[in-house]
């Protein structure tokens, strides 16, 4: 989700430019501004220069309201959409993390590795509309109706345990949690939840606040999955039970066949990256 370096990202999650010429935030702009000319020059060359480290410190901005923002020297940092990256008096933690990510970006700025950034930036860009939100919560329970740990197969052997292991005693949870009955599929065809089901399930999403909705976004994303989604931002799950309920079927494989190297792992601790930015996301601490 996080993962290009296109320069329309960059212009949008850096910081706007100051009126002072002979500022940080100037500069960046400056460097846009050159990466966009006409040039010899190879555009990697050119990318590498753009997305370079223009600021020297980053810390915490507690306003006088008890939210935290993030600042880049002196100034504040803003999402792809403008708005200033604030977040609530009760995610310090999650602040932390985001100037973690920025401190962590030593010469060349890697998109991919500012995880709590971008959700955090998903969230404040868009998920306070009404309407927007509405939208996501009917796009994500499509997922529902072909959600993965739905779908039981006979064999192998080994597959059945992963199954057993991880699917269904997370069944059992959405089933005793919500008071649904969901439906395991025996084929593909007429894959279907019970409206009743449907109806409980979207209504305990469309309850979410901007910032869980949009970490049980991610986690649907990540996993393909609602229910593990769902258990993840609940808290029923850790990182590792989701990523593992979301990796049961390539375990198999793996099991049976062997792990092909940098494709098979590396996709799982992308997988793991991202559910735990959900997670991250979702942890609230007392407001003090």
């Amino acid at each position: 989700m996080f993962r290009t370096a296109s320069t329309k990202l960059t212009r949008t999650i850096l910081l706007r430019p100051f009126s002072r010429p002979n500022s940080t935030a100037a500069h960046a702009a400056q460097t846009v501004a050159n990466a966009a000319k006409p040039s010899a020059e190879p555009q990697t060359s050119r990318a590498e220069k753009m997305m370079r480290r223009f600021w020297k410190t980053v810390s915490i901005d507690k306003k006088s309201d008890g939210s935290y923002g993030v600042l880049l020297d002196k100034r504040v940092l803003k999402t792809p959409g403008g708005v200033p990256l604030i977040l609530p008096k009760d995610r310090l933690a999650v602040t932390a993390l985001i100037v973690e990510e920025w401190e962590n970006q030593l010469s060349v700025l890697k998109p991919h590795t500012l995880p709590m950034t971008s959700i955090t930036a998903r969230a404040l860009d868009g998920l306070h509309d009404p309407a927007v939100r509405s939208d996501l919560v009917e796009s994500l329970l499509k997922y529902l109706d072909t959600d993965t740990v739905c779908f039981h197969e006979e064999f192998p052997p080994a597959l059945v345990k992963l199954q057993n292991e991880h699917w269904l005693p997370l069944l059992d949870w959405v089933n005793e949690t919500f008071k649904v009955k969901t439906v395991i599929y025996e084929g593909i065809l007429g894959t279907k939840q019970t409206a009743d089901t449907v109806l409980k399930l979207g209504a305990v999403v469309a309850g979410y606040d901007q910032f869980k909705l949009a970490a049980f976004e991610r986690a649907v994303m990540a996993s393909k999955s609602y229910l593990i989604a769902l258990a993840l931002v609940e808290g029923h799950f850790t990182v590792d039970e989701a990523a593992q309920a979301a990796h049961v079927e390539v375990q198999s494989q793996i099991n049976r066949w062997g792990e092909v190297e940098d494709t098979h792992d590396v996709d799982h601790q992308d997988v793991r990256v991202r559910l735990g930015s959900a997670a991250l996301l979702c942890a609230t601490s007392p407001s003090s």
